[in-house]
């Protein structure tokens, strides 16, 4: 291969970028992949996630009894974007949302049609759990999944990224393409306004551990030219100024201090040096970010940490100790619950809310985001998953939160729990008997099997599902009963995660220029394109949805390449 020229160089070796490169490779096209970060980081961050993938009707809902169609998940998805941005500009440009739709459209088609089988030829296994994450706001036409559609692989994300990582490897061996580590894109190459390649600096060598911050010390500059660029690099997470200068004001105040649930790697620079060279930046305003963030007691990169993933009976307070109103339940309303934390003036000035679970509600409900969290399913052990889901006590890596997490504490009763909380949050203080009338209250609700609190609805919904009675929700239970304690209280952190903005891209993950013209040469895949057209998420995600849409748009900015080479 020509040490400076290729067919395409896609910038980024995330998951999208293996995908689109799996895709060229294939095609015969000879294909350079760039990555600013070093050999151990291959695979992004997809490498770190719990994996979750989004399919709809799938023989796994269906065995769990679950009744799903391409119409109901169409219904959600839309429910859940909330697109308002679909008429054209003044100017006659498409609106920021005109292309997200048909995407939205597409990627719903494809988790309903062929994903399952494509994901099987390519090489990614599913288990048999399906989750219900994000059941949303509590109404039929509105955000959230009617039904559980959280497709758990082997292997979790490592699973997901593994085969196209091996066939990248593959493809390297061969001399089909090369992948250049510690090469950092500066600017795109563009002659005719058609892009032509890119320029960037090589970084000194860095054995810094899989996801820890490498150097930025630039040892020499680089070019390199191709017919088409793919832009594949991510997002803004890793950036908290980024996060807060787009942070739009329906979700209120940033808070002053955020911990990270993405490597500092994922610093969106890709996205401005995508505008410099013409291409049209929509739906920044449009992020996701979780209000269940722990501080990681083995952290890896800075500010490092970890997202519960909550079953549905966790007690939520606020910093001043009061519950938080439906539809702000957990598992249900992620910015909506952003939403109420941020606005609301009482509350806006702390960046903290509190779980009160009993240690049975902890052990069951409580699983944790990211690969390394999850050694049953990331190392494929049947016989652990066997032990850890459906055994007594917590999972070995939940146990060591509430042992050794900075933000969990416990105690045999509410006085004591209380005292331990405000030892964590001495500027927020907490009333004690104010925290137990709310505990109380909640456990008289409980005598019988109807009530009319909205939470003890959605525990017992959750326990007519199948796969959550059996792996995910616990017996209503008192939270003040000695049986199921000890009392666990957890502070938890906004985590910063998703654009959902991004270069806006036709079908065809084609970039668009501002009057929403195709920019010869120029495509953009996973999170760096909202996942598709700019938002294909519109407001709200699903869940399971962000690697399913570097997978689509990742496949769609490959094959479009191919065909355009052809």
């Amino acid at each position: 291969m020509d040490g400076n020229g290729a067919d395409v160089i896609i910038v980024g070796a995330g998951l999208a970028g293996l995908v689109a490169a799996r895709e060229t490779v294939r095609a015969g096209l000879r294909t350079i992949l760039v990555d600013q970060e070093g050999p151990q980081d291959l695979g992004g961050q997809a490498w770190w996630s719990f994996g979750g993938l989004f399919l709809v009707d799938s023989p796994e809902q269906r065995r769990l009894g679950v009744r799903d169609s391409p119409e109901l998940a169409w219904q959600d998805w839309r429910g859940s974007a909330g697109w308002d941005r679909l008429a054209p500009e003044a100017d006659g440009a498409p609106g920021a949302d005109a292309w997200a739709e048909r995407w939205g459209r597409a990627y719903v088609d494809f988790a309903a049609g062929e994903k399952r089988s494509w994901l099987r030829e390519s090489g990614i296994e599913l288990t048999p759990v399906v989750g219900w994450a994000e059941r949303g706001d509590l109404t039929a036409g509105g955000h959230g999944n009617s039904v559980p559609r959280f497709h758990i692989p082997w292997g979790t994300g490592t699973g997901v990224v593994g085969p196209f990582a091996d066939a990248a490897a593959e493809a390297v061996a061969a001399g089909r393409a090369e992948i250049r580590h510690r090469h950092r894109c500066d600017g795109l190459l563009v002659e005719g306004g058609r892009v032509v390649g890119i320029r960037g600096s090589v970084l000194a060598e860095d054995r810094t551990p899989r996801g820890a911050a490498s150097n930025r010390i630039v040892e020499r500059d680089f070019e390199l030219r191709a017919d088409a660029v793919v832009v594949a690099s991510g997002g803004i997470g890793g950036d908290h100024e980024l996060v807060r200068r787009f942070w739009p004001d329906r979700l209120g105040t940033p808070p002053s201090r955020m911990v990270a649930g993405v490597p500092a790697y994922v610093d969106g620079r890709m996205l401005g040096i995508a505008e410099e060279a013409g291409a049209r930046l929509v739906n920044r305003d449009r992020m996701w970010h979780y209000t269940e963030g722990v501080r990681n007691w083995a952290p890896v990169w800075p500010g490092h940490a970890i997202r519960i993933l909550p079953g549905p009976s966790p007690l939520w307070l606020d910093a001043l100790g009061r519950r938080l109103p439906p539809p702000a339940l957990p598992g249900h309303d992620t910015l909506g619950t952003l939403r109420l934390l941020r606005t609301d003036p009482a509350i806006a000035g702390f960046d903290h809310s509190w779980f009160i679970v009993t240690h049975r509600i902890a052990a069951k409900e409580f699983a944790l985001s990211g690969s390394e969290q999850n050694p049953d399913l990331t190392h494929r052990d049947r016989r652990l998953l066997l032990r850890t889901r459906l055994g007594r006590g917590a999972p070995g890596p939940v146990q060591a939160f509430i042992d050794r997490g900075a933000d969990f504490v416990s105690a045999t009763g509410a006085a004591e729990l209380v005292a331990r909380m405000n030892a964590l949050t001495p500027d927020a203080p907490l009333d004690p008997a104010a925290v137990e009338r709310v505990i109380r209250e909640r456990d008289a609700e409980l005598a019988n099997p109807f009530s009319k609190d909205a939470q003890l609805h959605s525990i017992r919904n959750s326990r007519r599902y199948l796969g959550d009675r059996l792996t995910r929700t616990t017996a209503p239970h008192r939270l003040l009963d000695p049986a199921a304690g000890p009392l666990v209280a957890v502070r938890l952190h906004v985590l910063t995660r998703k654009s959902l903005g991004g270069i806006q891209t036709d079908l065809d993950s084609r970039v668009l220029d501002p009057r929403g013209a195709v920019i010869p040469g120029l495509y953009a895949a996973g999170e760096a394109a909202g996942f598709g057209g700019g938002g294909v998420h519109g407001y709200n995600a699903l869940e399971g949805t962000f690697l399913g849409g570097c997978l689509f748009s990742g496949r769609a900015a490959g094959r479009a390449v191919a065909a355009e080479a052809r």
